[in-house]
């Protein structure tokens, strides 16, 4: 069909996300935290920070702790859960946040700590309408997929006479409420913040009592609600089914694209959030004209046809882009090689393309491929190796942090 007479159609699927946000609560439990905030019921919020060596979970993650006693989420995977409930109840009663460290277990069998080995820090806070009257926003950003940052002083190095610890800012692209302090530190963090929420980025920002960068006496912690990363498969075909499966399992926003209207069905692709009918590289270019895409935008090219996949990667691979996969053998991948080189693209920007798709674990069917591919992209996110575990030492869980 002729690139001019196709149209783009997009049939939406799911207005949420599956998974967790990559700053913190997911959406079910922020639904509950936002019930007891509205009551005016405390509940604590305990949350990572940092990580050193080894450690089963990310800064961002978090745990609440219900005005019920009630648990929700996960720090640290079992490791140090009981204690932190335990302190979670006190801040609670108190109404004082508490950074807290946890690391490997002394010679004490029963001590607190983490048998993998790491070292994480987690502030622990009580949230309720009089502390953090800014929760109501944050949380509304958050079921609604718009980007948010909670700006949070974690630590004070020193005397602390302004009362800065604990304090908070919520910054969105365009706006920011709450305070930490002073206009001078509000400004400093809040164009900080904005730079990793553009990057989906939660970690720790060190700031002077007046906001200077070279300042260390202030520990902000910068928590990013961002829009769920966007996964683009290319090609209505059986692999894109199952990709799309896993990919919304993983917390993408799986986007289906392809040209041919007969396969381009939400029918056929139930788990995607969008089926698009439009030429892929077209569709591919507008989104990014329209500021849809960024750094963790992922591509997977399954269309094994060159008058789609060879214009398509051309744009993909002259955005800065998170992943850029293409399926096919490698008489395929070398043929596209070279029509590439066609258009222009030099060794540098062809570098990035992943091609043949995917880890080789001998996969054979639809959903066995998606894995493989899922696999790939985790480790090219995360700078993993794809050998097996039980053919390496040392650290498991690569550090995040220090």
């Amino acid at each position: 069909m002729p690139e001019a007479e196709m149209p783009r159609v997009a049939m939406p699927g799911s207005e949420g996300w599956a998974g967790g946000t990559p700053g913190g609560e997911a959406p079910r439990a922020v639904e509950e935290a936002y019930r007891w905030w509205r009551a005016g019921r405390p509940f604590a919020r305990a949350t990572v920070v940092d990580t050193w060596r080894s450690s089963p979970l990310p800064p961002g993650t978090s745990m609440l702790v219900g005005p019920d006693g009630s648990a929700v989420g996960s720090v640290s995977g079992g490791c140090v859960e009981g204690a932190v409930y335990e302190l979670a109840q006190e801040v609670i009663a108190s109404g004082t946040p508490v950074l807290q460290r946890y690391g490997v277990s002394d010679d004490d069998a029963f001590a607190v700590g983490l048998t993998c080995g790491g070292v994480i820090d987690i502030h622990v806070e009580r949230i309720d309408p009089t502390g953090f009257p800014e929760y109501g926003e944050v949380a509304a950003a958050i079921r609604a997929g718009a980007p948010v940052a909670e700006v949070t002083c974690v630590a004070v190095d020193g005397p602390d006479p302004a009362g800065r610890l604990g304090r908070r800012l919520v910054v969105r692209p365009d706006s920011t409420t709450g305070s930490l302090g002073s206009e001078r530190l509000d400004a400093a963090a809040a164009q900080a913040a904005r730079g990793m929420l553009a990057g989906g980025r939660t970690g720790t920002l060190r700031h002077g009592y007046d906001g200077r960068r070279l300042g260390q006496e202030l520990t902000l912690f910068v928590s990013a609600h961002a829009a769920p990363p966007r996964l683009l498969v290319f090609g209505a075909v059986d692999f894109a089914a199952a990709l799309a499966r896993i990919g919304g399992f993983l917390g993408y926003r799986v986007t289906v694209c392809d040209a041919r209207p007969v396969f381009a069905t939400r029918r056929r692709f139930p788990e995607a959030h969008e089926v698009v009918t439009d030429w892929p590289h077209r569709y591919l270019r507008a989104e990014a004209e329209a500021g849809r895409l960024d750094e963790r935008t992922v591509v997977c090219v399954l269309t094994h046809d060159p008058k789609f996949d060879v214009p398509l990667l051309e744009v993909a691979l002259r955005l800065p882009l998170g992943y850029i996969g293409a399926m096919g053998s490698r008489r395929t991948h070398e043929d596209r090689l070279r029509r590439l080189r066609e258009r222009g693209l030099g060794e540098d920007r062809l570098a990035r393309l992943a091609s043949p798709i995917g880890l080789d674990l001998g996969a054979r069917t639809p959903e066995e491929t998606a894995v493989s591919i899922a696999a790939e992209i985790v480790a090219d996110r995360w700078g993993g190796s794809g050998t097996r575990l039980t053919s390496r030492t040392g650290s498991i869980h690569p550090a995040a942090g220090g």
